[in-house]
């Protein structure tokens, strides 16, 4: 193989894919992205075993072939390069050459038909979207996640469905970790046909890497094609596998019925809450709500620290409520949203707190109590 390509062609989905390399497995040559040519250009290839992703880059073909090269190294060198063109070159024994004359690299690659197969996709059930709004949805629920050893399914994956509701499409994704559950929405063009699919479970790690590729505007492509989660953008594709496992039922959970209605300043609110949150610690996360008939009181206790106290004005009609929250959730929640005001929907100690956005029905956030 023997190619000429331009820097900037390059530089940004070798920046994107190392989140995908540089995980551990047990294949050191997932490490590496697999560059093959194609007619006017190359493809480049890289997976983690759960998560693989595909793209077309322009290039001058001089030789057809391919190779597997570090991702981390040739990105480097790639980023590091003094000239806008690159000239790469298989010489024998899998060994590559980069360089323009000037500079000149020698990489030990590796076989390259030894990578992992990418499978192929059928478009035929595929839905167009939005790109940024389906980034913002996974944003607003990645950011919920299970401990490092976590194996529970419904805890490591984001529940994606496609559900229909008094005539509205929309696209559904969920995520909790136990203690919080978000929900993100995505309304449908009524002219979409919204074919029946099975509700699934996709890995939260597969999707953080997703994210890395929707800066762009325009539109997206999912779909499933059996066990896996496919997205296509023009010149791009990245597929991962489902998880195997039960959602719990969820929707009693965002119940909102018969709470009570508060109107927060975001800004202030979160600012309130940062300062409460300064005597956390690992083994006092919590910090005390208590719901007036004119303020919030918000306390925070921390044996092994001290102690502070806090109150904000607010409107709110109901019996006292006392209860313990973790002052964490409250502030991921508010950074995700990006209304000037937000809701803050209450009943009583034992029932979830309910956040969402002023005028923003797409994007719900509830938070279980905590035991005082």
């Amino acid at each position: 193989m023997k190619f000429k390509i331009r820097k900037n062609a390059i530089i940004n989905v070798l920046s994107k894919v190392q989140g995908i390399t540089g995980r551990k497995t047990n294949l050191a040559i997932t490490t590496n992205v697999l560059i093959s040519t194609a007619e006017s250009g190359i493809r480049i290839t890289a997976t983690d075993l759960e998560t693989g992703f595909e793209g077309f880059y322009p290039a001058e073909i001089e030789r057809e072939g391919s190779i597997a090269i570090n991702a981390r190294k040739f990105f480097e060198i790639v980023r590091e390069f003094p000239s806008e063109e690159i000239n790469i070159n298989e010489v024998e024994n899998n060994w590559i050459e980069i360089g323009n004359g000037k500079v000149e690299y020698h990489l030990m690659g590796m076989n390259p038909e030894e990578f992992p197969e990418i499978p192929t996709v059928d478009e035929e059930e595929f839905i167009e979207i939005d790109t940024l709004s389906f980034r913002k949805m996974i944003e607003r629920t990645v950011i919920i996640s299970g401990s490092t050893d976590e194996k529970r399914a419904h805890i490591i994956g984001l529940y994606l469905e496609r559900r229909e509701e008094e005539g509205n499409k929309m696209i559904r994704i969920v995520s909790t970790d136990g203690s919080r559950l978000s929900v993100a929405d995505y309304h449908l063009d009524k002219e979409v046909n919204l074919k029946p699919a099975e509700s699934i479970l996709i890995p939260k790690k597969g999707m953080h890497e997703v994210s890395k590729f929707l800066d762009e505007g325009g539109t997206v492509k999912i779909g499933q094609e059996r066990n896996k989660f496919i997205i296509k953008k023009e010149h791009e594709t990245i597929i991962i596998g489902l998880l195997e496992g039960d959602f719990p039922e969820y929707k009693d959970i965002i119940n909102k019925a018969n709470t009570h209605q508060i109107y927060f300043d975001r800004q202030l609110f979160m600012m309130m809450l940062k300062r409460m949150s300064i005597l956390s610690s690992e083994d006092y996360k919590s910090v005390i709500f208590n719901f007036l008939n004119d303020k919030l009181i918000i306390t925070s206790t921390n044996p092994d620290i001290g102690e502070s106290k806090e109150d904000m004005a607010m409107e709110y009609n109901g019996e006292r409520v006392e209860t313990a929250y973790n002052p964490r959730f409250f502030i991921d929640t508010l950074n995700s949203i990006e209304n000037d005001k937000v809701i803050i929907s209450v009943l009583n100690d034992e029932r979830p707190c309910f956040i969402e956005g002023e005028g923003d029905h797409t994007y719900l956030t509830a938070i279980m109590p905590m035991r005082i």
